[in-house]
């Protein structure tokens, strides 16, 4: 296999592992946000506050695959 090829399916195995995994818990997180919601009302705006919290934490590791990902692209 060429260094080329074998580059490209690693940068393509960085972004899809790194962005299944933040997807599937942003999706956790909003869908028990939205059931704590449901549940009680009056706390919504703490329950969001921390929702929007944790979802950009999730999202920051997908950001850090991607980063990884151009890394391995362009200077490996």
């Amino acid at each position: 296999m060429e260094t080329e090829s074998f580059r490209l399916l690693m940068t393509a195995g960085t972004i899809a592992l790194g962005t299944i995994f933040p997807a599937i818990s942003i999706g956790w997180i909003g869908s028990t946000a939205l059931k704590s919601i449901g549940r009680n009302p009056e706390a919504a705006s703490k329950v969001q506050t921390m929702a929007i919290l944790a979802i950009a934490f999730a999202e920051a590791i997908a950001i850090y695959a991607l980063v990884i990902a151009l890394i391995i692209k362009f200077v490996a």
